[in-house]
């Protein structure tokens, strides 16, 4: 069976962005931090587009726990 490529957009406003920029942006924000990626167990990201902002949550419920945002 062939493995299927998605991709998913958000456009609001004339903008697009891609379900891959925004995890790759959260990563980035987890290594600004001083945090590994290995260290990265969950990632969870609300994107409000009338904010054009991204709020996160990652390792959700453990001890190194971090919470978040960033702009787009």
């Amino acid at each position: 069976m062939a493995l299927i490529k998605e991709n998913m957009f958000v456009e609001f406003k004339g903008v697009q962005i891609s379900q891959k920029e925004i995890f790759a942006k959260a990563r980035q924000e987890w290594k600004d931090c001083g945090n590994k990626v290995k260290d990265l167990v969950s990632v969870n990201v609300y994107y409000k587009p009338e904010e054009n902002k991204c709020y996160y949550v990652m390792n959700k419920d453990s001890d190194s726990e971090m919470t978040g945002s960033f702009d787009f």
